[in-house]
């Protein structure tokens, strides 16, 4: 009878502490977050290598939409593009002259977003001097700037 007693407490008083452990609160302040809710880490340089990336695609998307035909000066002209650690163009690219008022902003603030990047994480490079473009072909839809044969 004792032992019947006993597995009868046992099993009343099993579930009260089952239901009771179930609604604890947990506090999540101290739990990682998950990896899409984190905010972005604004001071790193992969963050900072991205807004470069973004830019960059937006300038060559904005190009790219315009079929080369015709590369007199014109029609198509170069702009120096990227800035190396040591100062100067990493390269030359061609835009379309007609859309000179909306691409040569972005072209100078993406410049301007390198060179500060370089600095802010000490980026080194070759620090070649990249001549200037003699002309601007038309290759296949596609405008190429044309540097001087050396």
């Amino acid at each position: 009878m004792k032992k019947l007693i006993k597995y009868v407490l046992v099993l009343a008083i099993f579930p009260f502490f089952a239901v009771m452990s179930c609604k604890a609160k947990i506090d999540n302040a101290n739990l990682p977050k998950d990896i899409a809710e984190r905010p972005a880490d604004e001071n790193s340089q992969k963050y900072d290598q991205a807004q470069l990336d973004k830019l960059k695609a937006e300038i060559d998307a904005e190009i790219s939409k315009e079929k080369c035909t015709d590369a007199t000066t014109n029609e198509w002209k170069p702009a120096p593009m990227g800035s190396k650690s040591c100062g100067g163009p990493k390269y030359y690219v061609a835009y379309p002259a007609k859309l000179e008022a909306a691409i040569l902003p972005k072209i100078e603030s993406y410049n301007a977003k390198e060179a500060e990047f370089n600095k802010k994480y000490s980026i080194t490079s070759d620090c070649s001097v990249i001549g200037e473009p003699v002309g601007i072909r038309c290759i296949n839809g596609k405008a190429e700037v044309v540097y001087p044969v050396e």
